[in-house]
C-alpha cells in the first residue's frame, strides 16, 4: 500500500470533531447485554472492526443483535446466562477484548468453545488467564500459552490469583464471566495493577446490568447471578479517539471541543487531557464536554500505567514541547499490537527527534524535526498519533494508513475536516 502523506496544518487547528463511541464501553456492554436476560438497546456504539468482532461472537453465543444502518445502535436480546449446547468456534480478529473476554466466558460452558484470532492477537499474552480458568476447574487446550485455544467448562469459580502487571483485561474478563460461575469469582491481584481504571469501567458497566462487583485495592469479586437487560444504554464517545484531536489543538495553538463526555466519565484515557494541562495547555472539563486550547507546552515526567494507550500520542506532543518529557511505568505496552515503546522511539528518531529508550518508557528531547515515512507495524494507535505529528512536521507520510479501521474507520476524514 502506498504511504499516505499527512497534510500539515496551515495554522492553529479549531473544531468540534465527532468521534466514535468508546470501544472499551461498547464491547463490554455488548457482551454483557448478550449474556443478560431481556432486550437492551445500546446507542452511540462504536462501528469498527473490533466491535464487529464482538457482535459476531455474541451472536455465536446465541444472542440476537440487530444493527442500525450506521452501526451505532445495537438492539441485543440476551441469552439469560444460557450458553450454547453444542461446540462453537469464535474468531476474535485483532480485538483483545473479544479474545480475552470470550475466553473467560467460554469457561462457563460445558461444551467446547474454540477461540482463534489474527496473528497480531495470537502473539499477545493470555496465558495468565488460561491458568486462572484451569485453577477454577476448566480445561484449556492452547497453543504454547496463546490463541488459538479450546476451553471446556464449566469452571466452578471461587478464589483465584492473577498477576497484575501484564494486562487489566485478564481481571475484567474474569469479572464479566464471574456471574456465570456457580461460586462467582474472587480475584486476588498479585502486584501493582496496571490500567486499573479499565477494571473500574468494567465494574460500572456490569452494575448497569444488575451485577455489581466489589472492588478493593488488591482484590475484586462478584457473586453468581444473572445479568438483567438495561433497557437503553447510551455509550459515550471514545476518549482515546478524542485524544488525537486534543493533541492537535495543544500542538498547533488551536482549540478543540468534544461533546458527550466529561468529569463523570469512567474512561481512564481521559486523563490524557490532564497531562496536556500539566504541559501548559488550557483544559476546560465540564459535565458533558471537554475543551482543549493550545498554549506553549513544556515537558513533564509522568507515569502512564493507568492510561497506557495514550503513550504514542503523548510522545508526539512531547516532541513539540520546550523541554524533555519522560514517560514511565509502561513496560507492559511492549506486548500490545506492537512493542509500543520500541516502535514509538524508532519512529520519532526517524523524524529527527532525540529519544532515550528505557525498559518501562522513554525520554523525549524536543528539537528540529523532519519528514519521514512512518512504519506503524499495523498498529492503529501508532498511525493516529503520528498523523497528529504530521500536522506540524512537513513531509511526514504513514504506511498502512487504513489499519485505523480497527477502532476509528473514518479517522482520516475527521482529521481532514479540522484542516478545512
Amino acid at each position: 500500500m502506498t504511504p499516505r502523506a499527512v497534510t500539515p496544518a496551515p495554522g492553529p487547528v479549531y473544531g468540534q470533531p465527532t468521534v466514535p463511541g468508546s470501544k472499551s464501553i461498547t464491547n463490554r456492554a455488548l457482551l454483557i447485554a448478550g449474556l443478560a436476560e431481556g432486550t437492551s438497546t445500546l446507542s452511540g456504539a462504536l462501528a469498527a472492526d473490533d466491535s464487529a468482532a464482538m457482535i459476531d461472537a455474541v451472536r455465536a453465543l446465541g444472542a440476537s443483535v440487530v444493527v442500525s444502518a450506521d452501526g451505532t445502535e445495537l438492539v441485543v436480546e440476551g441469552v439469560a446466562g444460557r450458553l450454547p449446547a453444542n461446540a462453537i468456534a469464535l474468531y476474535a480478529r485483532q480485538a483483545a477484548t473479544v479474545g480475552r473476554f470470550l475466553t473467560a466466558v467460554a469457561a462457563a460452558s460445558p461444551v467446547a468453545i474454540t477461540i482463534d484470532a489474527d496473528p497480531q492477537l495470537r502473539a499477545r499474552p493470555i496465558k495468565p488467564l488460561f491458568d486462572a480458568l484451569v485453577a477454577m476447574g476448566a480445561r484449556v487446550t492452547d497453543t504454547d500459552g496463546a490463541l488459538p485455544a479450546t476451553i471446556i467448562g464449566p469452571a466452578h469459580g471461587g478464589s483465584i490469583t492473577v498477576p497484575a502487571g501484564i494486562s487489566s483485561q485478564f481481571i475484567s474478563a474474569l469479572l464479566i464471566a464471574g456471574p456465570l460461575f456457580g461460586k462467582g469469582v474472587q480475584i486476588n491481584i498479585d502486584g501493582a495493577q496496571v490500567s486499573a481504571g479499565y477494571v473500574a469501567m468494567t465494574a460500572a458497566v456490569m452494575a448497569k446490568f444488575a451485577m455489581s462487583p466489589a472492588l478493593y485495592p488488591s482484590a475484586c469479586a462478584v457473586q453468581h447471578g444473572t445479568y438483567k437487560a438495561v433497557g437503553h444504554y447510551v455509550i459515550e464517545p471514545d476518549a482515546s479517539a478524542a485524544s488525537y484531536f486534543f493533541a492537535a489543538a495543544a500542538m498547533t495553538g488551536g482549540e478543540v471541543r468534544v461533546d458527550g463526555f466529561g468529569s463523570p466519565s469512567t474512561q481512564a484515557d481521559l486523563r490524557f487531557v490532564k497531562i496536556l494541562q500539566e504541559m501548559g495547555a488550557v483544559v476546560a472539563m465540564g459535565f458533558h464536554d471537554v475543551v482543549v486550547s493550545g498554549a506553549p507546552l513544556r515537558g513533564v515526567d509522568v507515569d502512564m500505567s493507568d492510561c497506557s494507550d495514550m503513550v504514542p500520542t503523548l510522545a508526539v506532543v512531547a516532541a513539540t514541547a520546550s523541554s524533555p518529557t519522560t514517560i514511565r511505568g509502561v513496560e507492559f505496552i511492549r506486548r500490545k499490537e506492537t512493542d509500543r515503546v520500541a516502535v514509538t522511539v524508532r519512529e520519532l528518531r526517524k523524524c529527527g527527534v532525540g529519544v532515550d529508550e528505557h525498559r518501562d518508557g522513554m525520554t523525549i528531547h524536543p528539537g528540529a524535526r523532519h519528514g519521514a515515512v512512518i512504519d506503524p507495524e499495523g498498529d492503529h494507535r501508532m498511525v493516529m498519533a503520528f498523523a497528529v505529528l504530521g500536522l506540524v512536521t512537513p513531509g511526514l507520510a504513514i504506511d498502512d494508513p487504513d489499519c485505523v479501521a480497527k477502532t476509528f474507520p473514518n479517522f482520516w476524514d475527521v482529521l481532514d475536516s479540522l484542516l478545512a
